[in-house]
């Protein structure tokens, strides 16, 4: 099985209030810095056949803090998984853009959105190209590689439906916060979304099988591709029983350590525009 581990790129001063698409520019900011520094020493301990990204700055400067811990490893430049062509919303606050009436054709209908102006691009394309390069990749560096994608949030909302055999239109269900994993192994028959929005935690479940048989080795008879029948034990074979320290079924071990129940966002999130509703908005 090939694992990917998709990154969205940390924040920087335009997130959630300017639509930057292409824009160059746009580096992270000191949050953003704390949060690729944060997530890259999380995922230390785990090896990676590669690390890709997006032209865009936001995301070489995310995953050059990924590479810096290991040892010079290199960051590969990948055109497919850089954001969404916006056209002529590039550069525009979002509050403009949601009182066009493109707006709620993005919202519920994505599938059927081109984006104004000559360098527009239509989401079904994005999603395609994103898609087709996470497959080349796969094919590229084998069914026993655990690689690195670091990409944009509507890029990896399309491939996480994608994965998930949803229609585009469904992708705006989807989240996929500043700096958040989100992880997927695709076998020879179908992925499985491992995990999503992911911005604490640790990697034990990541990680290659102590017993040399690697991930891709048949469970308890059944063959890799297989879907676990009654729910299955959610990697707790390798994370330990309960009390060894792997965190429990209800609990996500936040980046300072703490376990707690998965938080929600909020206004006060950074995330999360202030003064309206929250809705599954481009935000780059």
């Amino acid at each position: 099985m090939t694992t990917v581990l998709l990154v969205r790129h940390g924040l920087t001063a335009t997130t959630g209030h300017v639509l930057t698409g292409w824009t160059p520019g746009i580096p992270l900011d000191d949050r953003g810095q704390a949060q690729a520094a944060a997530l890259a020493a999380r995922l230390a301990p785990l090896p990676l056949a590669a690390i890709v990204s997006s032209p865009l700055e936001r995301c070489q400067q995310t995953a050059a803090a990924i590479a810096a811990t290991r040892d010079g490893q290199p960051v590969l430049t990948e055109d497919r998984v850089g954001e969404c062509r916006y056209g002529d919303w590039t550069g525009k606050p979002l509050k403009k853009l949601a009182a066009d009436p493109l707006w709620r054709v993005v919202q519920a209908h994505p599938s059927a959105v081109t984006f104004p102006g000559p360098d527009g691009e239509s989401m079904p394309d994005m999603q395609h190209r994103a898609v087709a390069a996470i497959r080349d990749w796969n094919a590229r560096l084998g069914q026993d590689a655990t690689y690195l994608v670091c990409s944009h949030g509507d890029v990896i909302k399309a491939i996480v439906a994608d994965s998930l055999g949803l229609h585009l239109d469904q992708s705006q269900r989807i989240q996929a916060d500043p700096c958040s994993l989100t992880v997927i192994r695709y076998t020879p028959m179908r992925p499985f979304l491992i995990r999503m929005n992911d911005r604490g935690g640790g990697v034990e479940d990541l990680m290659p099988r102590a017993d040399g048989h690697g991930r891709g080795a048949a469970v308890a008879g059944r063959a890799q591709s297989d879907a676990a029948v009654g729910g299955g034990t959610g990697g707790a074979d390798q994370a330990g029983p309960p009390g060894s320290g792997g965190p429990s079924a209800n609990d996500t071990q936040h980046a300072d350590g703490e376990n707690r129940q998965p938080d929600l966002v909020t206004p006060s999130s950074p995330s999360a525009p202030s003064g309206r509703q929250q809705s599954a908005v481009t935000r780059g």
